[in-house]
């Protein structure tokens, strides 16, 4: 799967909007890490909002990251048309 973020939008406390190069879009909710020490600074919503697209992927200033293909398969895609972003 060769799936890249091309846009990515803070939603809340705890979820990203994120548009694909495929043209899809959806929800990432990055709230079910925040257990690991890694990621437990994006509870900030201050430093979660800092969140950008990297490398086809999305990245915080301290170097947090996921992987382009675990944000495609847990995000809840939606047509980029039927949400309106």
């Amino acid at each position: 799967m060769n799936s890249k973020v091309t846009k990515v939008r803070p939603i809340g406390i705890s979820t990203l909007y994120v548009k694909f190069n495929t043209g899809e879009s959806g929800f990432f909710d990055v709230s079910p890490y925040w257990n690991s020490s890694f990621f437990k600074e994006l509870q900030d919503i201050n430093y979660f909002r800092r969140v950008k697209v990297w490398n086809g992927t999305i990245q915080w200033p301290h170097e947090q990251d996921f992987a382009p293909e675990t944000i495609y398969l847990e995000s809840k895609r939606k047509m980029r048309s039927s949400i309106g972003y």
